[in-house]
């Protein structure tokens, strides 16, 4: 049995940079390289399956600087998620996912994601605010029929009433719960990878039975959604 270090295919792992820990995704690929990339989600290792543990950590401490600078540069898209131009072939994020805008004149209002394009359909495919007003309803339709089974599945798990939830338009913060019990959520939730966005959920959840950050909040929130600590420092 080799002495060599290994992880398991895709398994989230953690290393300590710069006196931080960063949390990573390591997929073992055929490949001559370590490979490294950084998106919404996160950061993403390839590496050869015979590449050691060791030797992945020394090269993610050799390119810390330009890890930290591209987690930086999402982190900060996280706020800034919409187009800067309603034109085919900018970017748009979707559920975690870079989409490519494909506009299309339409008789009718037609918006639908695929794997690498999010279709638009507009009678006034030309007109760059009437696309992104169409396209901004969409995305708060999906994210209050994503969203809203998600409050109420955990909610049933720590209360018996289902919570009042309300869509928000806040710039600086993803979600609030007040002493009412009533729930605010970014409706940018949409464009979260699906586990951050339901990390979100139940953490506002849990402040329906504490409405603080005590031992006894955080106790709920791991009951919601074991191993939550992941996903917290994601979205920090």
């Amino acid at each position: 049995m080799s002495v060599r270090r290994r992880a398991l295919d895709g398994a989230p792992r953690h290393v300590v940079l710069g006196g931080e820990a960063l949390d990573y995704r390591l997929i073992r690929a055929r490949r001559r390289t370590i490979g490294m990339e950084v998106d919404l989600s996160g950061l993403t290792v390839r590496a050869p399956r015979w590449v050691t543990l060791a030797e992945i950590e020394g090269a993610l401490r050799e390119r810390a600087m330009w890890i930290g600078k591209a987690l930086a540069e999402w982190r900060a898209r996280r706020r800034d998620v919409m187009p800067r131009e309603w034109k085919s072939g900018a970017p748009i994020l979707y559920r975690g996912r870079e989409l490519s805008l494909a506009i299309f004149p339409g008789r009718r209002e037609a918006i639908a994601p695929d794997l690498f394009h999010l279709t638009v359909r507009h009678p006034r495919a030309h007109d760059e605010a009437e696309v992104a007003e169409g396209v901004g309803r969409w995305l708060k339709d999906e994210a209050w029929h994503l969203i809203a089974p998600r409050v109420a599945f955990h909610a049933q798990r720590i209360t018996s009433a289902t919570p009042a939830m309300r869509l928000s338009n806040a710039r600086s913060e993803w979600g609030s719960c007040n002493a009412r019990g009533e729930i605010r959520l970014n409706w940018r939730l949409v464009q979260l990878p699906p586990a951050l966005a339901d990390y979100v959920v139940a953490h506002e959840v849990a402040h329906l039975v504490e409405l603080n950050h005590s031992p006894r909040f955080w106790a709920a929130v791991e009951h919601l959604l074991p191993g939550h600590t992941t996903l917290k420092r994601e979205l920090e």
